[in-house]
């Protein structure tokens, strides 16, 4: 149950590819030199309409009116894919994100690759993004509805996009695979929309109440970039004792409280799968193996008709096909849409392994008026029961969502 989203920002103008267009531009650097030492820099180009923006040698012709963001000089700037923006080098370690945000719209990330490396491109059509490398850089490039866009700016710096592979992410290895009862926990638990950094989860693990933490794993509506989530960070923080609930953030319904700014489910069986598929491959990634459970992020949303039918068909694939995959399903969602239309049709559809209902009552309790008792009663529930509050433990801010969690290991 998330706060009323803003209004999506407008879609920019078409990208003028012509670099020699933009000589005449106004210069606006952004600042300290980035990584090894290459200035980062932005030239407006001289109609409005584009600007290029240049890193580490690397120069991409973006929308005139794409913000610049300089990590280097700003490390706490959330990196967001939900925004018209260009985001150099890579986030600190406390980046002050947003405990909630959802959507995705054409944005650009470049950070500083370690070792040297030729020009390759990925694409992932289920999450929509481009993940690009070059000489010193790597780029992940997020698009909404205008994927042309997206590759038109990749395009302007040589980046080979026309022969983009298909994304599979690689699976962790084995010394870095948590076993499946690193989803479970009985107590209370924080999600953020970025995984925090080492500082801050030793910090908090320390001095907070709080022992498990919602990491947003993917999805096409998953707007904050993920710099610390690895295979090793989630091995690291289990060792330390934290457990995970899993967040994948796909389409969602047609009415959804996300509005125009979130793709949209449009054939649910189908993208029920394929969200599925996609979900499992970056658990997988991160060492969540099989018997992992992944909630399946469903915000808000008017009930009735085509919205409940298309929400019940996505998510009985999503349930179906996880556990073909020998995963547990889990499901996100308001107790006054997705947990009313799944308890009206319990006896109809494929019912997810576990539940994660928000209601924001500042109860802390996995009992709820609009659960029956007979449903989700095996250690099967989350509470969501507060959003958007900034806490500070061990001298570290971050903005949460509250969450009390009766989850145990089960069987799909």
């Amino acid at each position: 149950m998330s706060a009323p989203r803003p209004p999506r920002p407008p879609r920019p103008r078409r990208a003028v590819r012509a670099l020699t267009a933009l000589a005449a531009g106004t210069a606006l650097t952004a600042g300290a030199a980035l990584g090894g030492g290459s200035p980062a820099a932005a030239r407006a180009a001289a109609d409005g309409a584009t600007k290029a923006v240049t890193y580490r040698g690397h120069t991409f012709t973006v929308p005139a009116d794409w913000q610049v963001v300089d990590l280097d000089r700003d490390p706490t700037a959330c990196v967001r894919f939900d925004r018209h923006a260009v985001y150099l080098g890579t986030p600190g370690d406390q980046q002050d994100c947003p405990a909630r945000a959802f959507g995705r719209t054409e944005s650009l990330w470049v950070q500083p690759a370690a070792t040297p490396t030729k020009s390759a491109v990925t694409e992932n059509r289920t999450d929509h993004v481009y993940r690009a490398t070059a000489e010193g850089i790597a780029v992940t490039a997020a698009y909404g509805s205008d994927r042309e866009a997206i590759r038109r700016v990749l395009d302007s710096a040589g980046l080979p996009v026309a022969a983009a592979r298909t994304e599979k992410p690689a699976v962790a290895a084995a010394a870095l695979t948590v076993p499946a009862v690193a989803t479970t926990h009985r107590g209370k638990g924080f999600d953020a929309c970025t995984a925090p950094g080492q500082t801050s989860m030793s910090a908090w693990k320390s001095a907070s109440p709080y022992a498990a933490i919602g990491i947003y794993i993917g999805g096409v509506n998953r707007a904050c970039g993920q710099a610390k989530l690895t295979a090793q960070w989630v091995q690291t923080q289990y060792a330390a004792g934290w457990r995970f609930f899993p967040l994948y953030v796909g389409p969602q319904s047609s009415t959804s409280s996300c509005g125009s700014a979130c793709a949209p489910i449009t054939d649910p069986a189908p993208e029920g799968r394929a969200a599925a598929e996609d979900a499992a491959a970056q658990a997988g990634a991160l060492g969540l193996g099989k018997g992992t459970v992944i909630y399946n992020d469903l915000e808000a949303y008017d009930r009735g008709g085509t919205a409940t039918a298309e929400v019940l068909g996505y998510l009985k694939a999503w349930t179906e096909r996880l556990h073909e995959l020998g995963y547990r399903s889990g499901a996100y969602g308001s107790v006054s849409s997705l947990v009313a239309d799944l308890v009206a049709n319990a006896k109809k559809t494929t019912l997810p392994d576990v539940i994660h209902f928000a209601r924001w009552n500042d109860e802390v309790t996995t009992s709820d008026s609009a659960l029956p008792a007979s449903l989700w009663a095996d250690h099967q529930r989350i509470h969501q029961y507060a959003g958007n509050k900034k806490e500070t433990w061990g001298g570290v801010t971050i903005n949460i969502d509250r969450n009390q969690l009766d989850v145990g290991a089960g069987t799909s």
